[in-house]
């Protein structure tokens, strides 16, 4: 009985205890946590989201945004009305960002990057092992491949937006005070990732 009743007064002060932090810690609205500021249960008048304005700038006259972080994708600077989405047998960016006739328009080609295969050929062998590149591996994750220059743009590069993303002008919904470091000093603007992708990862194909 003695144990009972030390254990009961044990467990009776800790609950005190954690009732009176509770009431001591700094609560917060629900209203507060998100973005929006307004009741999260209904959809008042006054829940609107801002405005998204894109930019409306013809190609060839927009400005452009620096990059996020070194070999971040760059912002599309152009407006973009009627160019997407991007389909299988149209792709409207490529009549002005293909290297052949970027110079010709004054656009920015695309890089060597997007122009290599870096998906190794990947088969199952007659005898049930995986090949790849031609040679059988015992673990993929074993398999470093460099990459396989095509001449032309690759497939998984195909869909333009999947990572390029039009500029907007509307002010940011949060403060963000992170601030890039770039190692080469035309990083905010240019793509250094078909040399620098495999640094430090042994990248010999077995």
């Amino acid at each position: 009985m003695k144990i009972i009743s030390k254990l009961s007064l044990s467990l009776a002060a800790a609950a005190t205890l954690f009732v009176v932090g509770c009431s001591a810690a700094k609560t917060y609205s629900e209203e507060s946590l998100g973005l929006r500021k307004t009741n999260l249960y209904v959809e008042e008048a006054e829940t609107v989201g801002d405005e998204t304005k894109y930019d409306k700038s013809a190609a060839g006259s927009g400005v452009f945004i620096k990059r996020a972080f070194e070999n971040a994708p760059p912002m599309i600077s152009h407006d973009v009305e009627g160019m997407l989405p991007i389909k299988i047998g149209n792709n409207s960016c490529l009549s002005c960002h293909a290297p052949e006739v970027a110079a010709a328009v004054k656009a920015t080609p695309y890089p060597a990057s997007h122009m290599t295969n870096y998906r190794p050929d990947t088969a199952i062998g007659k005898d049930g092992r995986i090949t790849k590149q031609g040679g059988s591996v015992d673990n993929t994750a074993d398999f470093r491949n460099v990459g396989s220059k095509l001449g032309k743009l690759a497939g998984a590069r195909y869909n333009c937006s999947q990572c390029h993303a039009p500029q907007s002008g509307k002010g940011q919904l949060v403060e963000n005070n992170f601030q890039p470091d770039f190692r080469a000093a035309n990083g905010a603007n240019r793509s250094n990732q078909v040399t620098n992708l495999f640094e430090g990862i042994d990248t010999l194909i077995k």
